[in-house]
């Protein structure tokens, strides 16, 4: 039987230098920056998504305030909400089909009279009464976030253009992510050109409307990605050096300052440094690995234990969630009433994982207080995902396995992280009574938000990318694969623009403003 490597070889149609394939990442990287940067200029603000709240800490650590408590929304932030935020999300009021209903124009578009600069004043002083759910975050993004904004005031820009300036900030996360997407991709298949190229094709277009939005989901993917790719060359050295253990810390502690939904990603990453400490004592190599791991440790351990510190002493809890929870008004179950959840029965568990992989694809907007989704368009996502890793998980088995031993333990690595994700979620689901709560809530008592796995971004594309080339296995030539990857692309992108349409047209966005 031909190694994978060997039959990537083989099938492979077109021999090119590393550089030319490296100009086709970098021509990707352009395009990734062109997709976010047409969609996010298109969709106005403050989206469903919590937004407003995740701007509001934006402005508050740009002002070096770190928030202590669940703290009201500065006079800064409600003044650009009162006067930029659309009513096109949340309002079905304002249907722009509705009879007789007049769609209300920007408060730009309005001649500044003292009546309408006193409507502004009151819709401001409305905001700054509310509280932020989102203040007791993990500040990385932020941080970045706040000195982005900065940099867009030094540039000139201020009102509505300086608002999409921390939209366009996710420009550059998605060139980022695309290029450690080849990276990872090469890491893990080298000899395979088309599975090197088809995870960065997937990201450029990947239609995730989280990327188009100011909050901290974005820089997840390209936090674990790192750590991803520095925990499989932790994992293959025969002594990691300390540069290379002073690396798999930083990137473990910045995946876990970004969000605290990145926790099982932690957990995974921990069982993969065990396994290699348990490795590197079994071949002898423990004691010079020593100056690795402290380097490791001492690059992880800090960061994490100031941010859970921090939270101790100010908020009561080392996460920083139980005031949100509060606030919330979710509740814990006991625990023998977990096992009374729908998720445990058949459609119920199909409801969570058809539903989270589904927004894990295309995001969770709503568009007057309907979701931006077509049904036929999610069950491609659901049918495609399920069928491409549930083929790549089994071709890990033993008995059917093509990769190296190298491939497979970094594809297991890619499946647990993402497992893992979901399995986090469904125990949020499961151990929390939601009572009055708008989502989830009694009557959908599941968290079906496939952004928070957005960690797992680049590990599931691994995936996806090699149960698609496995699946296409009996096929010896390269060119069917390379036709349905440019088909599947093809579709998110018609898809996404059938779907985000409405928002190109809106007086709200920056094509308009």
């Amino acid at each position: 039987m031909k190694t994978g490597v060997t039959a990537a070889k083989a099938r492979s149609p077109v021999n090119f230098p590393e550089s030319r394939e490296r100009h086709i990442v970098w021509l990707l990287c352009l395009l990734a920056a062109i997709h976010v940067f047409v969609f996010s200029a298109a969709f106005p603000f403050f989206n469903n998504v919590d937004e407003k709240e995740h701007f509001d800490l934006v402005i508050k650590y740009s002002q070096g305030h770190i928030p202590s408590n669940l703290e009201l929304f500065s006079p800064e932030a409600a003044k650009f909400v009162a006067i930029c935020g659309s009513p096109e999300y949340l309002n079905l009021r304002y249907r722009v089909d509705s009879p007789g209903e007049a769609f209300p124009l920007p408060a730009w578009r309005y001649p500044l009279t003292e009546q309408n600069r006193q409507r502004l004043l009151a819709k401001a002083a409305i905001w700054r009464g509310q509280r932020n759910q989102e203040s007791t975050q993990s500040p990385l993004y932020y941080v970045l976030a706040g000195l982005w904004w900065h940099l867009g005031q030094g540039l000139g820009f201020n009102g509505g253009y300086l608002l999409y300036w921390l939209h366009f900030q996710n420009v550059l996360v998605m060139v980022g992510l695309v290029w450690l997407g080849f990276i990872t991709a090469q890491l893990v298949f080298p000899g395979d050109r088309f599975l090197r190229l088809g995870v960065p094709a997937l990201l450029a277009f990947f239609p995730q409307t989280s990327f188009y939005s100011i909050q901290n989901d974005t820089l997840s993917p390209l936090c674990f990605g790192g750590a991803f790719i520095y925990l499989l060359k932790f994992q293959r050295a025969a002594v990691p050096d300390v540069r290379l253990g002073m690396l798999t810390g930083l990137t473990l502690a910045t995946t876990f300052l970004v969000k605290i939904s990145n926790l099982p990603l932690l957990a995974v990453s921990a069982v993969v440094v065990v396994c290699k400490i348990w490795n590197l004592v079994k071949t002898g190599q423990w004691r010079a690995s020593r100056p690795a791991l402290v380097a490791l440790a001492f690059c992880a351990g800090p960061p994490m234990l100031a941010w859970v510190s921090w939270c101790k002493y100010t908020l009561g809890d080392y996460g920083g969630t139980a005031a949100k929870i509060q606030m919330l008004g979710w509740t814990q179950k006991p625990f023998w009433e977990w096992w009374d959840h729908p998720i445990l029965t058949p459609h119920g568990l199909w409801v969570f994982i058809s539903q989270t992989l589904a927004s894990f694809w295309r995001g969770e907007f709503t568009w007057h207080c309907q979701r931006m989704a077509l049904p036929v368009v999610d069950t491609i996502y659901i049918v495609a995902s399920m069928l491409f890793v549930g083929v790549a998980a089994v071709a890990l088995i033993p008995r059917f396995a093509t990769a190296t031993q190298s491939q497979r333990q970094a594809l297991w690595f890619a499946l647990a992280s993402f497992a893992a994700g979901m399995a986090f979620l469904g125990l949020l689901s499961i151990c929390y009574d939601f009572h009055d709560c708008l989502y989830p809530s009694r009557a959908y008592p599941y968290f079906t938000s496939g952004r928070l796995m957005l960690g797992a971004l680049i590990p599931f594309l691994l995936l996806f990318v090699y149960g698609l080339d496995r699946s296409l296995g009996w096929v010896k030539t390269a060119w069917p694969r390379w036709v349905v990857l440019a088909g599947f692309i093809l579709f998110m992108l018609v898809s996404e623009m059938a779907i985000d349409w409405p928002a190109f047209f809106s007086p709200y966005n920056w094509f308009h403003m």
